[in-house]
């Protein structure tokens, strides 16, 4: 009999054991909400799973500590110590049904009603109960209470399509869960006990009364004061859903496509002035029909940071085909790439910013550019040429510099250009070729930056790189300069932004991109189906918009930066005489015979010199000889033809040797 008294109990437990370890779990790893966040970790957008069911991701940690207390100390004040069934609790649900001849209180505890909403299982029934008892106890033995928690916190049903703690507090209060009332905490406890029947937004009376309930309880047990519980019974409850964040939405889209199994972004954007970029182009299309699209990118041309994207002036707008995202699409650049194109002609030598050039006609082999206007100004300054924004002068150096090199420009700085024939013509630098708005921001981040800018960044993981020298310190100073003296929109102030505006052929595309100190913005304005809007310029339709993206941004213009110690600051009568007026190539090697030339280093020479000067070779020519490296005198007053100029630094160079009669002879080479 004594045995038997023993051995029951050890065979009787041992056999209880097997049957909560033999308990076959459902998946505790449920679906989330893709998110997409900004720099500070702001949700931008987040994606429902299934059947639009909104659930994201939550630990305990990033929930109000005094929500949890709240949540255990009513739903299961013994959470921490029980195994998954509590006993009491049970037996005081019992006791209380059969007092009152009704169900008065659950015995459920937090783990049980885990266990019953992974199964989705009933609430009721006994034999309900007891899977709910056995899932418990074996999900005890295999999880943490924090994990335990965490799926309560992921999986608590809060009405209509809300699952989890973090859907529930963007829906009701619009914020995330680290910071909440007591009214909101105690509505938040409530709500999953009958979540259709307490909705706020449909009976916000029921709501209430169940909130009030918690508040009670709560100040009865001394989790929170009586003070307190009046001033939060006080409050009122929501009486409607906030819409989740939908910031930044094509650029969400676009990075779901390329990781859809990733299930968060951590971007570089910034949601509060993405969110006033979105809301200044939805202002600034509004007065222009409902046609009329827009896009901009804002970068940080020192890190190459993009902190706002927007797409369209409206996600959901079907008249504007705001579902289309135009920082992507494919355009005509209009005069935007004129920069590039200068900037590359100051480094070949061939021109400086008080260089005059003549503007009039012109035949390259049938190709007879115009002017916007469809007038000619005759000598001009370059600077005047650019700011002007010429077609002739800037044909003519790309004539000079030869279309290839310009497309390879463009490929250098990051871009990723398209031609609709095969071969680069001399219309590129007209807008004669297609680019995105990403990829023209890409282009002036390098102008911006010195020259030699950072790749774009979207994703705060990716790893800085920069791009290759797009063009010198001293170049890209002198576009700057150039630029920021074009005149600004009315009433903009002048002088504290470098700037350019284009307009492509048909009026189709409108431009305007600048930078300061610290920022590049790009703007495109059009219709994004590619069909023209009569009347619209750059200059008069996006440039305001770019200077008012300015003024949203910060609250002052970050100031643009002095001149290379290099760059040479002359009037025109003081430039060497070959840079007094630009002549085109095949003028300058109309030479005699005894017209200087460079023997060595030849053109496109790769050289590696170390710390080393250069030695030139020259052959012909009359003394002295002048030598310019990047546009900038470095010898002067040599007569020798052998001789050793200062090392011009790594990367790509342009040599020009002029001669005492003002013959030249010139040569690009790379340093490594």
């Amino acid at each position: 009999m004594v045995v038997t008294l023993v051995v029951l109990p050890f065979v009787g437990n041992r056999a209880f054991n097997s049957w909560v370890d033999r308990t076959e779990l459902p998946v505790t790893l449920a679906e989330t909400s893709t998110e997409v966040r900004d720099r500070n970790g702001v949700l931008l957008r987040a994606y429902p799973v299934g059947t639009g069911i909104w659930r994201l991701a939550v630990h305990p940690d990033q929930v109000d500590p005094d929500y949890l207390s709240m949540l255990v100390r009513y739903e299961d004040k013994r959470f921490w110590t029980h195994s998954g069934v509590d006993p009491w609790a049970f037996v005081r649900a019992v006791g209380q049904a059969v007092w009152n001849g009704r169900a008065v209180s659950g015995g459920s505890t937090l783990t049980m009603q885990i266990a019953r909403l992974l199964e989705d299982g009933s609430t009721g029934r006994w034999r309900g109960k007891l899977r709910q008892a056995r899932l418990a106890l074996a999900l005890e033995r295999r999880l943490s209470k924090q994990q335990i928690l965490a799926l309560y916190l992921t999986h608590a049903p809060f009405g209509g399509n809300l699952e989890g703690i973090r859907a529930a507090t963007l829906a009701w209060f619009g914020k995330e869960p680290r910071r909440l009332t007591a009214s909101e905490s105690a509505l938040l406890v409530a709500l999953p006990q009958s979540p259709e029947r307490r909705r706020p937004d449909r009976a916000p009376g029921i709501a209430r009364v169940a909130r009030d309930r918690v508040l009670t309880r709560m100040g009865r047990h001394g989790v929170i004061d009586a003070d307190e519980m009046q001033m939060a019974q006080a409050e009122t409850v929501p009486h409607r859903m906030v819409p989740f964040a939908q910031l930044a939405p094509h650029l969400a889209d676009r990075m779901r496509a390329t990781a859809p199994e990733t299930q968060r972004f951590d971007l570089t954007i910034d949601a509060g002035v993405q969110a006033r970029m979105e809301d200044l182009l939805r202002d600034a299309t509004r007065q222009h029909g409902a046609r009329l699209s827009a896009a901009m990118v804002v970068a940080d041309h020192q890190t190459g940071e993009v902190i706002a994207s927007v797409g369209s002036p409206g996600y959901r707008d079907t008249e504007r085909l705001g579902f289309v995202d135009m920082t992507q699409a494919l355009r005509s650049p209009g005069s935007t790439l004129k920069p590039l194109i200068y900037g590359l002609a100051f480094d070949e030598g061939l021109v400086h910013p008080e260089t005059l050039i003549h503007d009039g006609p012109v035949n390259f082999d049938g190709y007879a550019p115009q002017n916007f206007d469809g007038e000619f100004r005759g000598d001009v300054r370059v600077r005047e040429a650019l700011q002007l924004s010429l077609n002739i002068p800037v044909v003519k150096l790309t004539n000079e510099l030869g279309a290839p090199r310009t497309m390879s420009a463009l490929r250098r700085a990051g871009a990723a250009p398209k031609l609709p024939g095969g071969t680069p013509g001399l219309a590129i630098a007209l807008g004669g070729v297609g680019i995105s708005l990403q990829d023209l921001v890409q282009l002036y981040v390098g102008l911006a930056a010195d020259g030699q800018g950072p790749d774009l960044s979207l994703q705060l993981d990716d790893t800085e790189a920069e791009q290759g020298r797009l063009i010198s310190d001293v170049a890209a100073w002198q576009l700057m300069d150039i630029l920021r003296g074009l005149a600004p929109p009315q009433g903009a102030r002048a002088g504290v932004l470098a700037y350019k505006t284009g307009t492509s052929y048909g009026h189709r595309d409108a431009w305007a991109l600048g930078w300061d100190g610290r920022h590049v913005i790009g703007i495109w304005m059009g219709r994004a189906d590619g069909t023209p809007v009569p009347g619209v310029f750059g200059g008069s339709l996006a440039a305001p918009v770019l200077f008012e993206a300015f003024g949203r941004l910060k609250p002052d213009f970050e100031p643009l930066p002095p001149p290379p110690a290099a760059t040479l600051i002359v009037s025109s009568a003081q430039l060497p005489q070959p840079l007094r007026r630009f002549r085109s190539r095949d003028a300058a090697f109309e030479e005699p015979s005894d017209a200087p030339r460079l023997l060595f280093p030849p053109d496109g020479a790769r050289l590696t010199l170390q710390d080393a000067p250069l030695t030139l070779k020259l052959r012909g020519g009359a003394t002295p000889f002048l030598v310019l490296a990047n546009g900038l005198p470095v010898t002067q007053g040599q007569h020798l033809r052998e001789f050793e100029i200062p090392n011009p630094g790594r990367g790509f160079s342009a040599l020009l040797v002029v001669d005492g009669e003002g013959r030249s002879t010139r040569a690009s080479v790379r340093v490594d």
